[in-house]
């Protein structure tokens, strides 16, 4: 979709509408995932005695997830975008609908499976690559973050209310039906693609795996999402149980969730710019992680007092929204320019496993030692990270800006890239011939913008 020429509006506007519509499309998944997240667990006690199956079913989608994620971007490559897309939103939906009929938690969990088998995270990446220009991507992928991240914070506050009106089976039927509607929204909002190439920045290449596993601090942060979003499966294996206690009946517990994510939203904002802004990412890490082990133990420690599990998810939310939006940051700071598709890859894989491994494993210890031990380890995997990120170097300030300059032959990139690394700024640079793209690391404190574009220029490009 690349021209040297100024986009026009169309242009503009067609790339908006892409960035709008895959975002929706996104949160449309996510909402209907997220929802049955704080109120599942006391649905299911009715199914079963045994706290083991429900974090099972609770984590089994992300099972599938992380098996099938980097192969459907890649079958993505070959077939295109659209299809993958429609078929893994449909196998979302027929899972949900598994799940809306079960009459067993076994059943549950099969349809657990099926949702997690609608693995599209990599291939709308690629399609969002697809449709958008090199210097607006990291923006339109911002976008779908900030979507998701919503898409979590209104789930636990109106999941309890809508659990209240049509239970989990009407949950997970609502969550099929907004799986078709995504379909739509993929068959006639979403542009085509002009064409579907491969982008080193959004999707995994098989031959940068080897390097990405090989760089001990992605390695950190890898460990970082997966002990994130383990704990956060545990804990929802018994929070629901200990908010409960004094009377508070799921369809209710929205009134703990709402303010708590709300304060914590408004909490998390200092924070998260001290981090950006001042280049004091490692130092907000390390106190994010810090905090949310402090809560994990005050969750593990006041079980049986109400008032302390709500102080403690109060601060367990301030830390996860601090360290959801401060990770992928860092991933992009650290992975080298030509690997931060597939560093992203492995980030997100590792982020579905921890959801798997933290729903088996809460439920296990649920049911063999005690709604206490969850936390504790929930507890132990914060204290490993908080090792791990006290260890790793500081990110560099730096951004990462991206333009296309048209085909090179081997010779002239090489040229391109010794006179671009030559100007103020420019920290690293990356020039990919075969995709026609500049990735070039800047300096946050400022880089020679002009002399760039105006080097580019003179290649062609922009």
């Amino acid at each position: 979709m690349s021209s040297p020429d100024t986009p026009n509006a169309a242009v503009l506007k067609l790339e908006r509408r892409a960035a709008t519509s895959l975002a929706a499309i996104f949160g449309l998944r996510m909402l209907g995932m997220f929802l049955i997240l704080p109120v599942f667990a006391l649905y299911a006690k009715g199914l079963t005695d045994d706290h083991a199956k429900i974090g099972l079913a609770l984590g089994m989608y992300g099972l599938t997830q992380a098996i099938l994620m980097i192969p459907f971007g890649m079958m993505s490559d070959r077939i295109g975008r659209k299809p993958v897309i429609m078929f893994g939103l449909l196998m979302f939906a027929v899972g949900s609908f598994v799940a809306a009929s079960a009459t067993s938690i076994e059943t549950i969990i099969l349809g657990r499976a099926i949702q997690g088998a609608g693995a599209i995270s990599a291939a709308v990446t690629a399609l969002l690559a697809d449709l958008t220009r090199e210097e607006n991507r990291t923006h339109a992928m911002a976008m779908i973050g900030g979507t998701i991240g919503l898409a979590f914070a209104a789930s636990l506050a109106v999941g309890p209310v809508i659990y209240g009106w049509i239970g989990v089976p009407g949950m997970f039927a609502l969550t099929g039906v907004l799986s078709l509607a995504a379909i739509l929204v993929v068959k006639f909002v979403t542009p085509n693609p002009g064409k579907t190439a491969f982008h080193s920045d959004a999707e995994a290449n098989p031959a940068k795996l080897k390097d990405v596993l090989r760089d001990g601090q992605l390695l950190r942060l890898n460990w970082g999402i997966f002990a994130l979003h383990a704990a956060q499966m545990a804990m929802f294996t018994v929070v629901p149980f200990a908010l409960a206690q004094d009377g508070l009946e799921a369809s209710r517990q929205w009134l703990v969730y709402l303010p708590v994510v709300v304060a914590a939203f408004i909490l998390m904002v200092p924070a998260i710019i001290v981090g950006e802004k001042r280049g004091k990412l490692k130092q907000v890490l390390v106190g994010a992680i810090a905090i949310m082990l402090a809560a994990q133990i005050g969750l593990a420690l006041s079980l049986d007092f109400f008032w302390g599990v709500v102080a403690a998810l109060l601060f367990y939310f301030i830390a996860f929204n601090i360290l959801e939006a401060s990770l992928p940051s860092l991933i992009s700071k650290i992975a080298p320019p030509e690997a931060k598709g597939t560093a992203m890859g492995v980030y997100n894989t590792s982020q579905a496993t921890g959801l798997f491994f933290g729903g088996a494993a809460g439920g296990w210890l649920a049911q063999h030692a005690g709604h206490g031990t969850v936390f504790l380890f929930c507890a132990g995997l914060m204290a490993a990270w908080l090792a791990l990120a006290a260890t790793m170097r500081p990110p560099p300030r730096v951004k990462t800006q991206m333009f296309h300059v048209g085909r090179l032959d081997q010779l002239g990139a090489q040229g391109l890239a010794g006179r671009l690394a030559a100007l103020a700024g420019i920290v690293a640079v990356t020039v990919l011939p075969e995709e026609g793209t500049v990735m070039l690391k800047v300096s946050q404190t400022g880089w020679d913008e002009d002399g760039v574009k105006q080097l580019l220029e003179s290649q062609g490009g922009q």
